[in-house]
Formats: C-alpha cells, structure tokens, sequence
C-alpha cells in the first residue's frame, strides 16, 4: 500500500482508509480571481498521482478540491485587482462572481489539459455560507471564538495543540513570512478571522448572527471537507506555503468544531521555484500554462517535468528545463506510436510483465518516488521484452503517470490522401529512383508531417505544434546558454551592454546617441530582447542586419535582471564594457574620458553616477561629486574586461535590476578595485519607463528583497566603504 510523509506526524506513514478499499480527499484548490500558476498546478498534480495511484491499487477515492470563488476577499482588494481581465471587467459593469466564473473555467480546461483527473466535487464558497457560519456559532458556543463589533476571532490559546502542522506553536515567534494584520478587536495577535464585518461598498456580503459580513480566509476548507468528506477522513493536500497558517488555522478550527482530530494524513508539496527564485508577478517568472503554450509546448511536457524531480523537492523551473521535458515527452510518445505501429501489423506476442509492474509500485508507493517510476518506463523501452508487452506496460503505468499515452495513436492519425502521398514516394526507393522519393519526403516534411522508415514498413505522423514553431528567431532560456568568451582575447575597443524591454525609442535613442560619438572607434553592441512583447524584437532584428556592430540574443521569456546582463558580459569582446539603461543618451564623447580612468589600475568600475554609504543599510547619490564611491548606479556602469575573471558575473538570484549596481560595485571592491565617479562624463538620464510602469507596492517590495539579498552578503563588510577602506592596487 502507498506511504507518503506526513507533515502532521513528520514521517512516512502508510495510507490506511477509515472506511475498507475507500479514501476521501481534500485538496486546497484554486483561488478564482486570476490564472493558477504553474507552482499551483504543480501542487495540484501531487494530488492528482496521489490519487490515481490509490486508484491503480483498487481503491476508490472521492476528491473534493473546493473553488474559492472571492468569497473571503476584500473589495478594496478585488478593486487593485493587478490583473487586466479583471480591471477590465469591473470596467464594464461585471461583478466579482463574473469574474470568478470566467477564472473557474479557465481553470477547469487547464487541469484537463494536464490530465489531471477531475475531482468528484468542486464545491465553492460562496455555496456554503451556511456550512461556514454553523462551524463559526459552534466554536463562539463553545469558546473557541469570541465576537467583536461584527467580527468574529478564533481564540488560538483554546486549542491545546495549535501548532502541531507547523512546529509554529503559541510560544513561538511567529514565521517569516506570515499573513500579519493589524486589528484592534484581536485579543492576541495570533488569533484568526473567522467572520469579517462587510466594509462599506462590498459587493459579497450574507446575514449572520454577528452582522452582515463575509468569512474569513481559512473557514472556506473546513466546512467543505466536512459537509463532503464527513468529520473522519483520510488526506488533506496542498503546497508547503498552506501550511502555516492556512492548515494550521483549518485544524484549529475544524478538531475544535468537531471535539477530534478530522484529518488523519495531511500531504504538502514543494515550492516550484523560477529561474531560481520564488515566482512573483511583478519579476515575470510567475508563469502561467498559457506562458507554456504560446512557446508552442505540450501543456503535458510541464507534467513530465515535474515527474522528474519529488513532489517533496524543490523544483527549478527554467524553459531550458521545460524544452528538455518536452523533447522527452516527445520522445516516449513517438516510441509508443511506433510500438502501436508494430503491433498493430507485425508482432503478436505478448508475456507478463508482472515483475516490472511490481517495481514500478514500488517506486510509486515509496512516498511518490515518481522519478524512479519515469526512469524505470525508460528502462523498460530498452529492454528485451517483446514490443506487445512493452506498450502493454507503459500504458498500464501511464494510468498513474497521466502522460496521456493512450491517446498518442488519435492525435497521430494522418488521412488516407497522404498516406497514398506516401506509398507514392515508397514506389520511386523501391525503382531506386532516391532523388525523387527524397523529394517527395521533403515535400511531406513541408507540409508538416514526419516520416521514419523502418526495416518492415514507413510510418508517418504529424508535426507537433512544438515541431512546427518558428526558428528563425532562435532564442535562449537561460544565460548559461550561451559560451562564455572570457578565454578570448580583445577583439574591439568597446562593447556596449543594453537589456531591451519594451520601449523601442528609447532603445533607439540609447544606441544612436553611443555610435553618434563613437562612430570612428571600434565598437561592439550586445543587445538583450529580454522578453519584449512591442516592435522590439522586429526592429533589432531590422537594425542588425544593416549593423554589424550590433548583435542580438532573444529570450524565451523574462530573465532575471542579472541574467540577463550575464549573457551580455559572457559574449563581450571589448577592452572596456560599458553598461547602459536604455534610458540613458550619450551627449558627448565618453570614450576617451573612460579609457583615460580606467588606466588607473586601481579603479574597477567607472561612471557619472556614484552612491556612498556610511553604514551599507543606507546608499546616497553623490550628487556631482567626483572621485571615490561605495557603488555605480546602472545608468551607466563601465569597467574593463579583464576584470571578469577576478570579479566573476553578475549574481542571478537577483531579478529585479533595483540594487543589483551596488551589489556588483561591492564584488569590485572586494577584489581591492576602487569605484571612480567622474560626474561629468556627458550622460543625460530620460524617464526609466520599466520603474515607472510599476506601482508603488511593487517598487518598495522588488528593491526591498535585492537590498536584503546585498545585506545578506555584504552587511558585515564595513571595511568595504570608502570612509574605511585604504586603497588597494591589483593588476
């Protein structure tokens, strides 16, 4: 029987029904004012093996997974939206539960596109209003809750063994991280709402003994899991950022209404990072399965990517990763149509394969060891089982791995007038007439179908929609894609850095006004389309081709700040580098002025525009000064090439450009280089567009997490700013 670890006991527990061969599952589904992510549906996948692997073992499971269709939120909230489609249909007049229902099936058709099996109830909140305010009178009845002006607390010091979930206990500081809110009607601090008084201008509001109001973020999940799953049941799933204190809440109050312990295994999954860091909209790695498909992707390679690492790991996202998915995605599909092929004309023969299916639930029901149980698929393919019975195998496993493999001979199904195309072009190889059957296999492979012959007969499928994308802009995902040239030897005097996106005159401007006063010297421009969704990528690719100085490196999707720019230091080959913000317009000549500092062995990193600090937590513009700095801001930032091999690149943890220029300055300064300002270096600075779009909240938060990210590395090195520092000379 399956094991799988237990957050509540905090270890690998056993699945053992309440009730003989059935299992009731709660899974903490989707919050419906915008698209689930795709860290959402990853946690929503874990449910899903779990399921379909009780099922494989003759269980029968209902699952409930509950639809928070805005129920708890407030409209103040709701109104800020962040979100186009909604602030576009409260535009015309539509309400929050329009809004729910449009995200609900955007939903719905996700999880079908993933496979993921459909839950037996989706119950939404705002159709159990009832349920939630019978739970809330329950626990104020027997003192668990108390009642305040409208709003109604649960009472976190009447439950003896709040904390239990999450280690986070009453006597505890709370966790880093936690929703904290300021209200004056709390006893204590950790109490949570249960019942919130409507705010005036609410569109969702219900009667309820202590007012007209709305429930409270966690109440939602235990009156559905009870109304559906009974005050006894087996599993409850979610994501590891539920645990505290979304679980934690539910247990309190759902065991406190009950008078015992509701759930018995409590499964959380991993955070899917992106491109290293936690995914957040405001950075653009908050990716959704619509990102995914517009690279042209099988929403299912995403499926198979996760099947690759533990549902209890970690998981690094990049695109780089999803392209190797989808290659082996691809792969496994086309050798389960080849073996349909095979056995479907040819072989005959079929043996057990109950050794192997033992091994694969062995894998499976060692806590979700899906990586083993893929790997084991992939053995299996190789080994020297007749091919009847190796389709027979991987479409049994695929019945938990839901990569939709019975499915594959449908969508490679091709008409009968291409298939006669095809005998056509097999008449000329059988006349030796190669020319002309190559031909004709060109022309197929035009039209968008592949052919592979075999030693008995030629088959042919159509192109998947990953295989008919456009490549004639190639594009990278990662800045490890592309070859450092460190190792190479100066081949220009200059090379100019700019990361593009969105805004094209602005980059226009950046570029004309630098080989304006640079036309006679020898001059590289890398420039970074890091995601632009304007007339960036078209007219860089137009200026280009009539520039050699230029060159281009298009991004699959939005980079990191600091990856980004890695990608243009890893190609540079000028004697100097110079870094500018497209906001940035050179008035005169730099050129000369930078080389002349520059001699000066001492200094790393020049520019216009120097920061000084006097305890690294605080950083000033030098306002015109000239001379020594603590930091260079990123309008323009020049330094010598050599220096990369001491100095390194650019840290990729940060995203956000907001304070990446002064943790680079310190990298500098940590080798003993100096950072010179030279304020009349000619630079004008026009409105920086990419901070402008943002708002406020997101400006304060972005720059906020890159300083701590700085002070984590640097806050102890005091002996780093200049008032402290002697000068170091290093060649």
């Amino acid at each position: 029987m399956l094991r799988i670890y237990n957050t509540l006991t905090r270890k690998i527990d056993s699945i053992s029904p309440i009730k003989l061969g059935k299992v009731g599952m709660y899974t903490c589904g989707p919050t419906v004012y915008r698209d689930a992510h795709i860290g959402n549906l990853r946690s929503f996948m874990m449910a899903d093996w779990l399921r379909r692997s009780l099922e494989f073992q003759g269980i029968d499971v209902t699952h409930v997974k509950n639809i928070t269709d805005v129920g708890h939120m407030r409209q103040e909230a709701l109104e800020q939206g962040g979100d186009k489609i909604i602030n576009e249909a409260l535009a015309r007049g539509m309400k929050p539960q329009d809004i729910a229902q449009y995200y609900t099936k955007r939903f719905l058709r996700e999880e079908r596109k993933l496979n993921i099996l459909p839950a037996t109830h989706y119950p939404r909140a705002t159709d159990h209003i009832v349920e939630m305010i019978e739970i809330i009178d329950n626990l104020v009845q027997s003192g668990h809750a108390y009642h305040v002006k409208g709003n109604v607390y649960f009472d976190v010091t009447s439950f003896e063994n709040y904390g239990e979930l999450s280690g986070n206990t009453i006597s505890q500081t709370l966790q880093e991280a936690v929703r904290i809110e300021t209200d004056p009607f709390k006893r204590n601090p950790r109490d949570f709402a249960l019942w919130k008084l409507g705010e005036h201008g609410r569109d969702l509001v219900w009667d309820s003994p202590w007012g007209s109001g709305f429930p409270g973020w966690h109440i939602e999940c235990s009156a559905m899991s009870i109304k559906y799953l009974g005050q006894k049941f087996d599993i409850h799933t979610g994501g590891v950022d539920n645990i505290f204190p979304h679980h934690e809440d539910e247990i309190a109050q759902s065991n406190g209404f009950v008078g015992k312990s509701v759930v018995t295994t409590w499964v959380h999954g991993q955070h899917l990072l992106a491109d290293g860091v936690k995914m957040a909209k405001s950075t653009g790695n908050s990716f959704t399965l619509s990102d995914i498909e517009s690279k042209g992707i099988d929403p299912l390679a995403f499926r198979y990517l996760c099947l690759t690492a533990k549902y209890s790991n970690r998981l690094n996202f990049t695109f780089r990763s999803l392209k190797a998915a989808q290659r082996g995605l691809l792969k496994l599909q086309n050798r389960v149509w080849e073996l349909g092929q095979i056995t479907r004309t040819k072989e005959k023969t079929e043996v057990t394969f109950e050794n192997w299916e033992s091994k694969f639930l062995e894998y499976i029901n060692n806590n979700l060891d899906m990586p083993r149980a893929l790997g084991l698929c992939w053995t299996l393919l190789h080994s020297s089982l007749p091919q009847r019975t190796k389709l027979t195998a991987l479409l049994r496993f695929d019945e938990i791995l839901g990569l939709g493999l019975a499915n594959v001979s449908n969508t490679y199904e091709v008409s009968e007038d291409i298939r006669g195309y095809v005998l056509h072009r097999n008449t000329h190889r059988e006349k030796n007439e190669y020319e002309k059957a190559d031909q004709h296999r060109n022309e197929i492979y035009h039209e968008g179908f592949v052919i592979r012959d075999t030693e008995s007969d030629t088959l042919i499928r159509p192109k998947t929609t990953w295989e008919k994308q456009d490549t004639d802009r190639p594009a990278v995902s990662s800045s490890v894609e592309i070859k450092s040239q460190l190792d190479q030897p100066d081949k220009v005097d200059f090379t100019i850095g700019m990361v593009a996106r969105n805004f094209v005159g602005d980059l226009q401007r950046c570029l004309d006004s630098t080989f304006e006063w640079g036309d006679n010297l020898s001059i590289e421009a890398i420039v970074v389309n890091n995601g632009s969704t304007d007339d960036t990528p078209s007219w860089l690719e137009r200026r280009s081709k009539n520039d050699r100085r230029i060159s281009v490196t298009h991004t699959d999707h939005i980079l990191g700040e600091a990856s980004a720019r890695n990608i243009i230091l890893r190609q540079s080959r000028g004697r100097t580098i110079i870094m500018l913000e497209t906001c940035a317009e050179i008035t005169g000549n730099i050129f000369d002025p930078i080389d002349s500092i520059l001699e000066d062995k001492s200094i790393g990193v020049t520019g216009p525009f120097g920061l000084k600090s006097s305890d690294l937590r605080h950083f000033h513009d030098s306002k015109g000064s000239a001379g020594d700095m603590d930091a260079m801001q990123a309008y323009f930032f020049a330094f010598r090439r050599a220096r990369l091999s001491t100095v390194g690149f650019m840290r990729e943890s940060f995203r956000f450009y907001r304070n990446l220029d002064i943790d680079y300055s310190f990298h500098f300064k940590d080798k003993g280089y100096r950072i010179f300002a030279d304020p009349k270096l000619p630079v004008e600075i026009h409105e920086h567009r990419a901070w402008n779009e943002l708002s406020e909240a997101e400006r304060d938060d972005l720059s906020q997490k890159n300083f701590a990210r700085f002070l984590n590395k640097w806050g102890s090195r005091l002996d780093l700013i200049v008032s402290n520092s002697p000068t170091h000379q290093q060649d």
